[in-house]
């Protein structure tokens, strides 16, 4: 049974659960080059990105546990916690931003800052997630909201024909709000 997922809400942006709408504004924001490298995926400019792929993006979101769409007055792309653990009290972190207009001004870090406080509201002690070596945008980010880097996994992502590595980073409730 999922959660009832409170609707979080910050000066710029709304976390919410997915709507229908959201599958057309999806469809129409395409793949992009960048963010599909970013995901470690391998773009292909050839390939097409049709109504199935859009529902089947929100349903992914929709069949998840812990996730949000990330609304700007739109859709934009999601925030999610997985591999939850409630014994020990930890959880993942995931993002996706979707359309390229908003990247590099902020709504990620803002997006995980709402989530952030709703996690370690519930009671949880650690976040984790991992990201590309190259994605310094979303390095950067993370490290906006307190994420530190606790390691490097060697050539774990095999992205566009060559392997890259992979950083481990976390933040603990109490570091948060130093951030």
């Amino acid at each position: 049974m999922k959660p009832n997922l409170p609707q979080l809400q910050s000066a710029r942006l709304i976390l919410r659960r997915p709507t229908r709408e959201d599958v057309d504004v999806r469809l129409a924001l395409g793949r992009h080059k960048e963010i599909v490298e970013a995901y470690g995926g391998t773009f292909d400019p050839d390939a097409p990105f049709t109504r199935e792929h859009a529902e089947a993006a929100i349903r992914y979101i929709e069949e998840q546990e812990y996730a949000w769409v990330i609304d700007a007055g739109r859709f934009i792309g999601h925030v999610r916690f997985h591999s939850i653990d409630r014994q020990d009290k930890r959880a993942a972190l995931a993002i996706g931003i979707d359309d390229p207009a908003f990247l590099g001004r902020g709504y990620g870090t803002e997006a995980i800052r709402l989530a952030l406080t709703h996690a370690f509201s519930t009671g949880l002690h650690r976040i984790s997630l991992r990201v590309l070596a190259s994605n310094t945008r979303a390095i950067a980010c993370y490290r906006k909201c307190g994420f530190v880097e606790e390691g490097r996994e060697r050539e774990a992502a095999f992205v566009n024909g060559g392997w890259e590595d992979d950083i481990i980073m976390g933040v603990l409730d109490r570091e948060f709000g130093q951030s």
